[in-house]
This record gives C-alpha cells, sequence and structure tokens, in this order.
C-alpha cells in the first residue's frame, strides 16, 4: 500500500494536529485545572483542532508512514510531546511565581499554613497560590492563551507534522529551563530575604536592649506584617517580570521544537 486516499487522509490530519492540541490542553497550567471536566477539557481540543486544521496541507504529510503500526504510533506519540513541551515550557514563568510565593511563604513563618489547591487538588502554600492565581488572571488578561494556541499554529510550519522524529536532533537544554525559572524566583523572593533579614538584625537588637521582652512571641508577628507589606509593594513588579518573560519563553519553546524537526528537513 503506497499510502492512504481520501478520506482517511483528511483523518490522519486532524489527528495528528487534534494531537498537539490534547498534549498543549492537558500539560499546560493554563488549560490544567481540574475544575473543568475532563470530557469538556478534551471537547475544547477537538474545537481548536477543527479550527485550525484547514491550515496543514495535506499533500505535504508523507502519507507512507501510516502504513505500519510501529510509524502509526512513533508519528503520533512525536505530535503529543510536541504539544507537551510547548505547553510546559511556555508557562515556566508561571511556575516560578508559585515557587517564589512558597519560599516567601516559609521565610515569613507560613510554611505551616497548607491549603488546598482547587485547580489542581493538592495541598500548597497560601501565598505560592496567590502568586499564581493573581498571575493566571494576567495571564488571561494579556490574552496569553490565545498567544499559545497561536504559538502551536506555528509548531506546523517550524516542525511539520506527520514526519518521524521522536527524539529532538539537539541538546534541549534542560538545565537551561531549570536554571531560568529558578532565577526568575529568587529575582521575586529577594525583596523578602532582604526585609527579613533587616528584621532580624531589629529584633535581635531589641533583645539585647530589652532581654524581658519575649522576641520570639514579638518576632512572628512583626514577620508577617512586614512580609505582606513588601509583597504588596514588589506584587506589581513581579507582574512585570512575568509579562516580560512571558513572549520570551513562548520564543524559547519555539526554539527547543524545532528540534523535533527532521534533519532533512
Amino acid at each position: 500500500m503506497k499510502g492512504l486516499e481520501l478520506p482517511s487522509q483528511l483523518l490522519a490530519v486532524y489527528l495528528l494536529l487534534h494531537l498537539r492540541y490534547v498534549g498543549l490542553v492537558f500539560s499546560s497550567p493554563v488549560f490544567t485545572s481540574v475544575m473543568p471536566p475532563m470530557p469538556f477539557r478534551y471537547l475544547f481540543a477537538v474545537m481548536l483542532t477543527v479550527c485550525s486544521v484547514g491550515i496543514i496541507k495535506t499533500e505535504e504529510i508523507p502519507m507512507i508512514y501510516f502504513d505500519e503500526v510501529v510509524f502509526i504510533a512513533a508519528v503520533f506519540l512525536r505530535e503529543l510531546l510536541i504539544g507537551v513541551a510547548l505547553g510546559f515550557i511556555s508557562a515556566l514563568p508561571l511556575y516560578a511565581l508559585r515557587v517564589a510565593g512558597e519560599q516567601t511563604g516559609t521565610t515569613i513563618g507560613f510554611s505551616m499554613a497548607q491549603v488546598m489547591d482547587p485547580s489542581t487538588q493538592s495541598e500548597t502554600s497560601i501565598l505560592g497560590q496567590l502568586n499564581f492565581f493573581t498571575a493566571l488572571w494576567f495571564y488571561f488578561r494579556w490574552n496569553g492563551h490565545l498567544l499559545m494556541v497561536q504559538a502551536l499554529v506555528e509548531t506546523l510550519k517550524l516542525v511539520p507534522p506527520g514526519q518521524i522524529s521522536l527524539f529532538p536532533s539537539g541538546d534541549m537544554q534542560l538545565g537551561v529551563w531549570l536554571q531560568s525559572m529558578f532565577t526568575l524566583a529568587m529575582r521575586m523572593v529577594l525583596p523578602f530575604y532582604c526585609a527579613l533579614v533587616l528584621s532580624d538584625v531589629g529584633l535581635g537588637f531589641l533583645a539585647r536592649t530589652v532581654p524581658q521582652m519575649n522576641i520570639f512571641v514579638v518576632g512572628l508577628p512583626v514577620k508577617v506584617m512586614l512580609g505582606f507589606m513588601v509583597l504588596a509593594a514588589v506584587i506589581p513588579l513581579m507582574m512585570d517580570l512575568v509579562y516580560n518573560n512571558f513572549e520570551r519563553w513562548i520564543e524559547f519553546a519555539l526554539s527547543v521544537l524545532r528540534l523535533w524537526r527532521p534533519l532533512n528537513g
């Protein structure tokens, strides 16, 4: 068999694009909230696929790969991994903001106050959840969800679907991902560290001058109050950091996805 015929070709094109959207919807924190039911999220991926399926030209896909089960599995897995990589990498600023909130909560004494995150059904810190949902609100305000879908459409040109390239052809720079995420998180946490170090110095001086005062009882509310004052002052700057890094991380995700392009492509 030399290939597939219509309408089998159209079905194959639809499935390839659909797997990219499934990987995007089920990996990006924008779409991974458990509050919407699973069928709704899947139908959302179906809707995005129907809206974008006309972009792919059927004749550009080597249908010879669909003659063998092994090739079909490899091609489908590749498309799914492309969507997952795009959804995960482009949302790293949101993860950095959550890490910053957890570090801030530990610093000001909120490490024991864990709450249930309704979006993931897991326990998280109060400030981490506050930072994440604040960034998520701005994410939709900046049309980040539309930029992510637009980026996936752009991958159809950078990495044409239906070609055998299961593994990336180069270094995906996993260390750069993690280093950049934690560097961004530490830039957000640094004002809290500086303010709380100064508060510790002041409390230490107070403990030496007024030894009758129970410094542990006084220190906790002082740190909490100071932490919230610093948070109110720096949260606009944190949102600016997320905004400045958001498009850069989408571009970085697209550059990483080029590694899935066949060497002869």
